[in-house]
């Protein structure tokens, strides 16, 4: 018997075991059924935006081959499956008329879901913003948080019945920084004001979603999900202690603090240069009680000061040869319970923890139809583990969903990452069950049984 193996008796019956997919990385048909464009649509066409110049116009084809992905699924075993709704194929418009097409295809997945025994989680919001409200001013605009509320209000009513768990947004960090800041993912914009700004009025549409889901459906079970990594500072001298303190405010600190404190951390001016938004009356409202906090995890932070004189930020990142994914990502298993204890303890109202995303990019080979893929198998079962280690601590942890289920489109980096235990042939859209599909199926059997 492994260690992990004997570390699963810590994991109780209800534990959720999941994978996670997301609309706009899966789904293609990105102009059937009355779906109308999102920012995706357009970053990912315009030339040097993604590699190679792909994009999710076909990507894994799921709006079409969904009922062949979910009885893949069943095989694999899984309690829940995580998947977002894509806010344009619902409201091509963005708000106000809506696409009943594309609502009946989220609910022949939820109801082909059910029918294998398998519980739907779903994302509101994984970064396909509708053209439309971009074109208003997208997350820079205050009224989008209001047409997020009444788009998510819709969902639950149309699909509350069914679905019980509902993330409102996926990692708001990437939709700040990544989107308006570093402009890496769309809408392209690199400006440090509209990232502070577009963070304050996604934190804003969660709470106010929220609050419209829970007056629809008092039985819904909501939370956020954030992409969260300890930080480590290179050595105990005070310049890389603060370097390391300046990192956990910039990577984790910007949105824990105003969920669960109500407040912007102290530092954030010193890292963006620039001022908060109009915030009066907003941070209370923010400070919503959760039912659930999603965590995405990959990797750790090593930080160092910069070596010359200069201003605080940025900091340099020390990354470990040893063991790292496609990515380049350092392989520190030992991070997540770090960070899961340490949110425990720091935040005193937070609620109780889904791993929501995990998992690692590698560069797979196809070897006569199979795809030995033992480094994620590693990775996974060294996470796993770590995931039991917390909660030997005592730390409340709901559930454990596997990034991803099949390999997909990888936003700016197209196709050219896979984080799948499915592979996908993109050019035939073949699906290939690889060995950490059948690593995982077992590990499920193993603790359920």
């Amino acid at each position: 018997m492994t260690t992990l193996e004997k570390k699963l008796k810590l994991f109780p019956p209800t534990f959720q075991w999941g994978v996670a997919s997301s609309a706009y990385q899966v789904e293609g048909a990105v102009t059937e059924d009355g779906k109308g464009p999102s920012i995706w649509d357009i970053f990912s066409h315009t030339p040097g935006k993604t590699s190679q110049g792909e994009n999710g116009d076909i990507a894994c084809d799921h709006y079409h081959r969904y009922s062949e992905d979910l009885s893949l699924m069943k095989n694999l075993g899984v309690t829940h499956y995580r998947f977002s709704v894509s806010w344009p194929r619902i409201f091509p418009d963005g708000r106000q008329r809506m696409n009943v097409k594309g609502l009946g295809f989220y609910g022949r997945m939820v109801d082909t879901l059910l029918s294998h025994n398998i519980t739907p989680i779903i994302t509101l919001y994984h970064w396909d913003l509708p053209l439309a409200l971009q074109e208003q001013g997208g997350w820079q605009n205050r009224d989008t948080a209001h047409a997020f509320a009444d788009y998510a209000e819709t969902m639950v009513s149309a699909l509350g019945d069914r679905v019980k768990q509902w993330i409102t947004h996926n990692e708001p960090w990437c939709t700040a920084y990544l989107g308006h800041f570093s402009g890496e993912h769309a809408p392209g914009i690199k400006n440090a004001q509209a990232a502070v700004d577009a963070a304050h009025y996604v934190l804003l549409s969660h709470a106010l979603s929220t609050m419209a889901m829970r007056a629809t459906r008092s039985d819904a079970k909501i939370g956020i999900t954030l992409n969260l990594s300890p930080v480590y500072p290179k050595d105990h001298s005070q310049e890389n202690q603060k370097a390391a303190g300046l990192q956990d405010v910039f990577n984790n600190r910007w949105f824990l603090d105003p969920l669960f404190k109500g407040e912007y951390p102290d530092e954030l001016p010193t890292i963006f240069g620039v001022n908060p938004p109009d915030i009066a009356g907003d941070m209370e409202i923010i400070r919503q009680p959760l039912d659930f906090l999603g965590i995405n995890y990959y990797s750790a932070q090593v930080i160092a000061a910069p070596v010359r004189d200069q201003a605080p930020w940025p900091v340099v990142h020390i990354t470990s040869k040893d063991r790292v994914t496609a990515m380049g990502w350092p392989v520190i298993p030992e991070g997540l319970s770090k960070l899961l204890v340490d949110l425990s303890t720091h935040y005193q109202d937070i609620p109780p923890f889904i791993i929501t995303e995990n998992g690692a990019a590698y560069e797979d080979v196809v070897e006569d139809g199979k795809i030995h893929d033992t480094e994620r198998i590693l990775y996974l079962s060294d996470h796993i583990a770590a995931v039991a280690d917390a909660m030997a601590q005592d730390v409340n942890i709901q559930g454990y969903y596997l990034w991803s289920f099949m390999d997909n489109f990888e936003w700016a980096l197209g196709y050219s990452k896979r984080f799948g235990i499915v592979h996908v042939n993109y050019s035939t859209q073949e699906r290939t069950l690889k060995d950490s599909f059948l690593w995982y199926r077992h590990l499920i059997k193993k603790a359920l049984s």
